[in-house]
């Protein structure tokens, strides 16, 4: 069998994360033990054998291509299970270590996850969290990430799913906007009213309303759409407490205000409707210490 790496080490690899990670070869030589001109040797001969070109260099600092952050994504996952391997091997799993990358929508993260992960750090203090909030879907395997929560799992996705909770919506309104707008008795009336929407990025189109009428859940989106949020799911909410009008968002987002008075449920007859969060992260046979600790502290903490 022919040996497709006999002229290479994984040495090479680590020290390209390490320039990849710090942005500088200055930085990672300091960190590395090393001499700058002997990382820029590694990185080069690594270029040449790929025949391609990994960073892009100035005076101040070096930045990755689009190539370079494809296999920097590819090189930090197989290096990741390289070391889980050896972890598992030599009897070291009672204490997760290593890096996890999780992916959390913005709202989900701030008001349900992200209050957790002190807890979880001091539990599991070897593990090292990245976490990136987005409301655009990254690919789990291409862009290097563990784990992320999504509200909709597409069932041919390939991903595994572990359901967290359903997550309870509610119509609000400030009361100086209710005062100065009428009050909302019915569907009806949201006719007259400033409804505040927020479009999905994968679609560009408004996220329906969901309505409980009876015993079915129906999708409503106002025929004017006056108002509209891109990209960020708490611009609404904002809106909202500002007495711009009308939204509907999750009641994890609106508690405090709920409570405080600042925003008050309207429509509550069309309440009992919900949105699901689940865990995702990619089908293997091995899932990595480090990982499965923070999948059964978050499914734990959150699952209903």
């Amino acid at each position: 069998m022919s040996r497709e790496f006999e002229d290479f080490n994984l040495g090479s690899l680590e020290l390209f994360c390490l320039v990849a990670e710090l942005g500088s070869f200055t930085a990672a030589a300091t960190a590395a033990g090393l001499t700058p001109p002997a990382v820029s040797r590694t990185v080069a001969r690594l270029e040449e054998r790929l025949g391609a070109r990994l960073f892009t260099r100035n005076t101040r600092n070096v930045r990755l291509t689009d190539g370079g952050s494809a296999y920097y994504a590819q090189c930090r996952q197989a290096l990741s299970q390289l070391a889980e391997a050896e972890r598992f091997l030599t009897g070291q799993q009672a204490q997760a270590s290593g890096t996890v990358r999780l992916s959390l929508p913005t709202s989900y993260g701030h008001y349900r996850v992200l209050p957790l992960l002190g807890e979880f750090r001091a539990l599991h203090p070897g593990v090292r969290l990245e976490v990136q909030l987005s409301n655009q879907n990254v690919d789990l395997l291409s862009d290097g990430y563990d784990l992320a929560v999504r509200a909709r799992v597409l069932p041919d996705s390939g991903l595994v799913a572990r359901k967290l909770e359903d997550a309870d919506l509610v119509i609000v309104a400030s009361p100086a906007y209710l005062d100065r707008k009428g009050p909302i008795r019915g569907e009806d009336d949201l006719a007259r009213h400033e409804c505040i929407f927020f479009s999905r990025p994968s679609t560009g189109q408004p996220t329906p309303w969901l309505l409980r009428k009876e015993d079915r859940v129906v999708e409503w989106v106002h025929g004017d759409k006056g108002l509209t949020c891109l990209e960020d799911i708490n611009g609404p909410v904002t809106l909202a407490r500002s007495g711009a009008g009308v939204v509907q968002t999750y009641r994890f987002m609106v508690e405090g205000d709920l409570a405080q008075g600042r925003l008050v449920e309207v429509l509550p007859e069309f309440g009992g409707t919900s949105r699901p969060f689940s865990l995702v992260y990619p089908t293997q046979r091995h899932v990595p210490q480090r990982v499965k600790a923070l999948i059964d502290f978050l499914v734990g903490r959150l699952a209903t």
